[in-house]
C-alpha cells in the first residue's frame, strides 16, 4: 500500500517520496502551552503518532520533531493573573500536554525542541 498525502501548496493528493531513500524527518507543530490539553489539543497527536507508526512500519528511519510553540500574549496574560512565572505556566502546562500524550499512547518524538 502506498502513502498518498494531501499537498497544500499544490491542493493535490500526491504519493508520498522522501527525499533521502529511507528516511523521513517529520516536524510538526506541538502545543501552545498556556493551558492544560483538552482532547481536541492531543487530537493532532493521535494523528502525527499514527503516521509515524505507519512510517516507522513501513521501513522509514523517522526522525520526529515536535516543537514547543512561542511563548504568546494568553501564556503572559495567565501568568499575570496567577502571579506565576511565564516560564513556569508553560512548562507545567507542556508537562501536561506530554502526560496526555503518554495516556494516549503516543510515542515520544526523537526531539523536542
Amino acid at each position: 500500500m502506498s502513502l498518498r498525502l494531501y499537498d497544500t501548496s499544490t491542493r493535490t493528493v500526491r504519493a508520498f517520496e522522501p527525499l533521502e531513500e529511507g528516511r523521513v524527518g517529520m516536524y510538526v507543530c506541538g502545543a501552545t502551552p498556556q493551558a492544560a490539553p483538552h482532547i481536541g489539543h492531543l487530537r493532532s497527536g493521535v494523528i502525527y503518532d499514527v503516521l509515524l507508526r505507519w512510517l516507522r512500519r513501513s521501513g522509514y528511519k523517522v526522525t520526529f520533531a515536535r516543537n514547543v510553540t512561542d511563548v504568546d500574549d494568553k501564556i503572559i496574560q495567565v501568568a499575570a493573573d496567577t502571579g506565576e512565572p511565564w516560564f513556569a505556566v508553560a512548562e507545567g502546562n507542556q508537562r501536561t500536554f506530554s502526560q496526555g500524550y503518554d495516556l494516549l499512547g503516543c510515542l515520544p518524538p526523537t526531539i523536542e525542541p
